[in-house]
């Protein structure tokens, strides 16, 4: 792999880092701001929401910049971001910060995966890609577990200084060493608004928001629930938050064989499995070594969800590939909005913690059930 791809990989980390950390921050960032920890959790859904949004919309309006130029734009506001994060006074101005932070994400998803693909002969394409996207795996592993551990040593804002020192040293890295690129072909937008007819991409896209909603009830929630149900210190929830990142990557890796094996089959076993699992959660979570048992699986069964989701979206996007790249990643984050909304929700109605997983559970049966229409409706449409 080209220096340039593992670049790449840096900014995917820190993006997903950044995305992820404040499911392990939400206890304390409640008790500074004063908020509930149900309020607290909207700060999640604002960022998610922002990251749907603003994809597309960051999409576009970098189209006519060069792929490197769009990459460094997006990164420097991704550092503004943070920094405004850490300079935060409230709530209102944490959760203004949060959304500043998350509009560039998606669309830096989206141009950077054609980037890395571009860097690389023709039947090395997908492993770029994957090597860019395995920054996200390792956000799971390390980088949420160390923002955690920096919030509980120096407060929660330190994460947020940390996060955006790595996003300066990628502006630099993509300065450097991505190549121009200015003779790349610009991309029909014409021709892929016209490709987004096709009601199949719009029904995948819904199979895809329902499978990230069904996780993110728990991820939103996980560090309260290992702290108050689990009895966890915090030095306990760092070493579960990097055991649930293990259990990620064994679900990627799991969901690119089944995505190989049978597409359509694999959704609905997923489904199933994420059901499973976090229903358990309702029952295993007083209990150490089975929560942590459980939790594991947890990551396992739903990170096997995001590769199965990408390929089936890719299937019917051919003729839309950057927009419809693009809003798959949106398709993800109205799904972590919807996720931690719920969740949110769920505790605001005066629900214990543990109802949750139940919540969860419901919404990994109704993706399942969207996952057998699409499959039918996608077969039948045209």
């Amino acid at each position: 792999m080209p220096i340039a791809v593992f670049v790449l990989t840096l900014a995917t980390f820190i993006l997903g880092t950044c995305e992820f950390v404040m499911m392990g921050l939400l206890p304390d960032i409640a008790a500074d701001l004063q908020v509930s920890v149900p309020m607290a959790g909207w700060v999640v859904t604002a960022y998610a929401l922002g990251i749907a949004v603003g994809g597309p919309i960051m999409s576009l309006i970098t189209s006519r910049f060069s792929r490197k130029s769009s990459l460094m734009a997006l990164m420097v506001l991704f550092v503004i971001g943070n920094l405004l994060c850490v300079l935060a006074a409230s709530y209102v101005s944490l959760l203004a910060a949060r959304v500043v932070t998350s509009l560039g994400q998606g669309a830096f998803f989206g141009i950077g995966a054609v980037m890395a693909a571009n860097l690389v002969p023709e039947h090395r394409k997908a492993t770029a890609i994957a090597t860019m996207f395995l920054g996200l795996t390792l956000a799971t592993i390390a980088g949420v577990p160390i923002g955690t551990a920096l919030g509980q040593w120096d407060g929660w804002r330190t994460p947020f200084w940390a996060i955006a020192g790595v996003g300066v040293l990628a502006v630099i890295g993509l300065s450097m060493l991505i190549p121009a690129n200015d003779n790349d072909a610009k991309p029909d937008l014409r021709a892929e608004l016209r490709a987004l007819k096709d009601l199949r991409i719009w029904a995948t896209l819904g199979v895809t928001a329902l499978f990230t909603g069904c996780a993110f009830p728990l991820f939103t929630f996980i560090a309260p629930l290992l702290r108050d149900v689990t009895g966890l210190t915090g030095d306990g929830v760092t070493r579960s938050l990097f055991l649930v990142g293990v259990g990620m990557t064994v679900g990627s890796l799991l969901g690119g064989k089944l995505a190989d094996w049978n597409v359509n089959r694999a959704l609905i076993l997923i489904a199933v499995a994420i059901s499973v699992v976090s229903l358990t959660l309702r029952w295993s979570s007083p209990y150490w070594l089975l929560s942590q048992l459980n939790w594991f699986l947890w990551g396992v069964a739903t990170f096997a969800a995001i590769p199965v989701t990408q390929v089936n979206v890719m299937r019917f996007g051919t003729g839309a590939p950057n927009l419809v790249s693009t809003l798959n990643i949106s398709a993800f984050n109205v799904g972590v909005a919807l996720g931690s909304w719920a969740g949110s929700l769920v505790l605001s109605a005066g629900y214990a913690m543990v109802a949750i997983p139940v919540v969860a559970a419901l919404i990994a049966i109704v993706a399942g059930i969207a996952a057998m229409l699409c499959a039918r409706f996608s077969s039948s449409a045209v």
